[in-house]
């Protein structure tokens, strides 16, 4: 054809080039084509209109799936829609592989496409070369749907704004891998960078705080909603020329700012870089798109988390003590661990009132303070809610001078009275609480417990023991329910640990499996109060908690409330310098209508003396102890006091155990024949004890007995 010729029609050019035309109308579900396309498609070469069926028989299956993906991000975008294609013959197999580009528009009230394209035959480029990383094959579209599998999985899985940064900055993308990551954020007019990677710490600097009128590709990615692809420097640089100098040291070659868009609202953008030239083909563009999408989506629930987390939080920590009040004459830590799931907000407290002074029950005035840890059932705002209002009745009622029966009793009545009142008797809620009321000059403590776990006594010298105590229903339950109290001593160089069950139960553990794991720790631990605490908490969530799960499936957290109570040692040390003292000492009451506690005394007995160096003598003394505290319910009307102390140093110890009651008849030797049912409690401790005696007290006595420890 010579210059000034006419054009020759487009129908002949294309067949000229051997590219083919086609219409695909949506609506009516047709596609025409002429006689190249047929070609192509493997038809007979002639004008043919096909249903889309028929047309659908001739393409390989994951690319017609791919045709779909394709089309709608060119609307998208506004762009071309191009994707290659394996066409199938009858026997389905692959014939050749075909271009097609097409510019499709959509119908928004029918919601139907419609498009005009060419169809080109190509010759499918090498796996590997930098044609291939351009091209589309079977093992690329495979590797890209596990990749968009895996990324969706661990952003769905992402639980706060910065595990989805983590996740986002481990994207490794099938075929074109990014160098460099970022993640921009829309704040009011500004638009600032939240996280990348692939850059050098104090890189981002330049992106922080952004005005949206800034001509920078991600502002106006956030201002249009529309993605932009630069393929190389120079047209980054003819864009946007007064932002390159930001880009063009960090040495890349290629650039993708995509919108991140959830609820019709564009909250950032998100960049991926690359060291060398991408062309961006649709494909490519696809990949990033639905991972944009997906990151918006995982971002814009992770606000809301985050939001939901903060906010739970901060009720939760505005009904807790801040700062933990100081107690003269105790050292005093304490912790609150949100850690259950939804919401992560619950119903565990704990608190310390001072109490009123003067009157009868302290003519010395004031100085005692109430130590109290408790557990509303329940992990959501109404568990949270009704903690903050029993702690508020607790505390009134402490206030005005009772005693801890008397506050627990109050308590329960008002918990009924606040759960019952509700409209949903499915709704009713109980609380579990421990109540100590503390003298820290004296060391006394007056225990009353509802259902709650029992509190732990670490001796000076690093023995931990639960203490038993008596105890009533949890609160709420019975709105007169009684609570009886325990009362113990606090020695010098002694920490009382009192805590909810998620301290003890996180895990998988049951009651007896927590609290060795738990003793463990109180056992090993050198340091002062705080990092003991800290160290308690670390057991059961830090990294070593995964070395100590429990017998039990279920492995969910729980909320954790904590309080240590140390009283310094006699030498004036504090929880800083726990030393070893050379007593160790135990008090129990056994009461006459407890005689099941003589079993808690055994089993007191051998915690006491758990590193004693004979077990033989260990049985002994158990044998006689509970011999003893027999006795004295057996043949009196008094309650038992046992006294155990342990003396000396590892080896060369001594133990001394005093039983003493209010009768003043004192036991005397018999000789019980064979069948005889008593008479030899004195004749067994003579036989066992190195020592033994009975001391008259005034209107009581104490009957008692040493053991030396043997090697």
């Amino acid at each position: 054809m010579r210059t000034g010729d006419p054009m020759p029609a487009v129908e002949h050019a294309l067949t000229t080039l051997a590219t083919g035309l086609w219409h695909w109308d949506t609506a009516t579900g047709l596609v025409t084509v002429d006689a190249e396309s047929a070609r192509l498609l493997g038809l007979p070469a002639e004008r043919a209109t096909l249903t889309q069926a028929q047309t659908r028989a001739r393409l390989h299956p994951v690319d017609w799936n791919e045709i779909t993906g394709v089309v709608r991000l060119a609307v998208a975008e506004d762009t071309l829609a191009e994707v290659r294609i394996r066409i199938m013959d009858e026997r389905g197999r692959v014939i050749r592989t075909v271009r097609s580009r097409s510019k499709p528009s959509f119908d928004a009230e029918r919601q139907t496409f419609d498009l005009i394209g060419t169809l080109q035959e190509v010759t499918e480029p090498t796996p590997g070369t930098p044609a291939g990383r351009r091209a589309v094959h079977g093992d690329w579209r495979r590797s890209r749907e596990a990749f968009l599998l895996d990324a969706g999985r661990a952003l769905a899985e992402a639980r706060s704004t910065a595990e989805v940064l983590r996740v986002a900055a481990g994207l490794s993308m099938p075929g074109f891998s990014p160098d460099g990551l970022a993640v921009f954020a829309r704040i009011g007019d500004h638009l600032t960078i939240i996280g990348h990677h692939g850059q050098q710490l104090g890189d981002e600097a330049p992106f922080f705080n952004m005005p949206l009128d800034t001509d920078y590709p991600a502002t106006e990615v956030v201002r249009t909603g529309r993605a932009v692809y630069l393929s190389s420097p120079e047209q980054y640089r003819t864009r946007y020329p007064v932002t390159w100098p930001l880009a063009e040291p960090f040495g890349r070659r290629s650039w993708a700012f995509l919108p991140l868009t959830a609820g019709g609202r564009t909250m950032g953008a998100w960049l991926a870089a690359f060291t060398y030239p991408v062309a961006f083909t649709p494909d490519e563009r696809s990949v990033l798109t639905t991972v944009a999408r997906m990151l918006a989506q995982a971002l814009s629930r992770a606000e809301a988390a985050d939001s939901e987390r903060e906010l739970t939080d901060g009720l939760q920590r505005s009904m807790l003590p801040d700062p933990v009040p100081q107690v003269p004459g105790l050292t005093v830590a304490a912790r609150y661990i949100p850690t259950g799931g939804g919401l992560q907000v619950g119903g565990d407290w704990y608190d310390i009132i001072p109490l009123p002074g003067g009157g009868s029950r302290d003519p010395s005035g004031g100085g005692r303070y109430a130590l109290v840890v408790g557990d509303v059932q329940g992990h959501d705002v109404r568990a949270a809610g009704i903690m903050g209002q029993l702690r508020i009745a607790l505390r009134a009622y402490a206030s005005e001078g009772h005693r801890p029966d008397a506050v627990l009793s109050r308590a329960s009545r008002f918990l009924h009275g606040i759960t019952t009142g509700t409209d949903a008797a499915a709704d009713l809620r109980f609380a579990t609480c421990l109540y100590v009321e503390a003298d820290p000059v004296s060391g006394a403590l007056e225990i009353a417990r509802a259902g709650h776990p029992d509190p732990a006594i670490r001796m000076a010298d690093r023995t931990v023991m639960t203490r038993p105590t008596a105890g009533g229903l949890p609160l709420g339950i019975d709105p007169d329910a009684d609570y009886p109290t325990t009362r113990l001593v606090l020695e010098p160089g002694e920490t009382m640990v009192i805590c909810t069950d998620g301290l003890i139960e996180t895990g998988g553990h049951d009651m007896d499996s927590g609290w060795q794991r738990i003793r463990a720790i109180l056992e090993e631990h050198d340091g002062d109060l705080e990092s003991l605490a800290d160290a308690l908490v670390q057991g059961v969530h830090g990294p070593s908690s995964h070395h100590t799960t429990g017998p039990l499936a279920d492995r969910r957290e729980d909320d954790i409330a904590l309080l240590l109570v140390h009283r310094a040692a006699e030498d004036g040390t504090d929880g800083a310098a726990l030393g070893r003292p050379a007593v160790r000492r135990s008090l129990l009451a056994v009461a006459q209508t407890e005689p099941e506690r003589i079993a808690e005394a055994r089993r007191h007995l051998r915690g006491l003396l758990h590193d004693w160096a004979s077990a033989d003598q260990v049985d002994s003394a158990v044998l006689l102890v509970s011999e003893m505290v027999t006795n004295v319910l057996v043949h009196t009307d008094a309650d038992a006091l046992l006294l155990a102390e342990v003396g000396g140093e590892p080896g060369r110890r001594r133990l001394r155990v005093e039983v003493t009651d209010a009768g003043d008849d004192l036991p005397h030797r018999r000789r019980p024949g064979e069948l005889a049912s008593s008479g030899r409690g004195l004749l067994m401790i003579e036989l066992l004890a190195d020592a033994w005696g009975v001391t008259p007290r005034g209107e009581s006595k104490t009957i008692w007995f040493e053991l030396h420890e043997q090697e």
